[in-house]
């Protein structure tokens, strides 16, 4: 199969919904490796139900989600194993309430969580939040902590949910350029999802609207030379 034809997501008659109310219905839906795709739409039109979807932390009622040109992985209950290539910023497990931040970025990186701390931690405000609780960081430091722990796992796909809603400018300015170097040089495939398309517009290379549940439109956003094919940062 041809690089061009390659798709590292593919939905197909997808539909979700909880109990009688659908809040997600899509024909067709492509996602095509080393692309940086903004994900846009309202409150309920259902964006964090598709991220879900794509991450494998949710099943569909209806249609398919294939990864890589295959289906979700099941264990023998049924639940979808979990993906070590995709990084959802909504995950629950990554940020467990009785965890410290120190603990977290050490199961995550190791010998590294040292640089870590000393690149993010280490000044003003972050420096007092090495040692404190998940449980005690507000809903704005949660989502600054998993774009870290995002940036730094260097994972094959990246997923975030509200992109920038918690974010200073001048923050979001430092996450869009890390993002942007982790797409150009490793080939990052990244799902951003926002109400508002203020800071995607700036970066995503293709911009999906929804709306109810429907993609409403889809156009093309910033254009960048082609990246490489995803591998392993080496960073340090």
């Amino acid at each position: 199969m041809s690089e061009q034809k390659r798709l590292i997501f593919k939905v197909d008659n997808l539909k979700k919904g909880y109990g009688s109310h659908i809040v997600l219905k899509i024909r067709k839906l492509e996602i095509h490796p080393g692309t940086i795709y903004g994900l846009i739409g309202p409150i309920g039109s259902g964006k964090t139900t598709l991220l879900n979807l794509l991450a494998g932390c949710d099943i569909p009622i209806d249609g398919s989600v294939h990864f890589d040109g295959e289906p979700f992985k099941l264990n023998w209950r049924g639940k979808i194993l979990p993906n070590d290539e995709i990084f959802f910023t909504g995950n629950p497990s990554h940020l467990k309430a009785g965890k410290v931040i120190s603990g977290i970025i050490g199961s995550f990186y190791g010998k590294k969580s040292n640089v870590i701390q000393k690149r993010y931690f280490d000044s003003g405000h972050y420096k007092q939040m090495w040692n404190r609780s998940v449980r005690d960081l507000t809903e704005g430091e949660k989502r600054w902590l998993d774009l870290v722990l995002a940036t730094e796992s260097d994972p094959r796909v990246l997923l975030i949910d509200d992109y920038g809603v918690y974010l200073n400018q001048s923050m979001e300015q430092k996450f869009r350029t890390q993002l942007i170097r982790m797409n150009r040089n490793l080939g990052t495939t990244m799902v951003l999802a926002a109400p508002s398309e203020i800071y995607l517009r700036k970066f995503a290379s293709v911009i999906i609207y929804l709306d109810n549940g429907h993609v409403s439109k889809i156009r093309s956003g910033v254009h960048r030379h082609r990246p490489k094919r995803h591998k392993k940062n080496r960073r340090k």
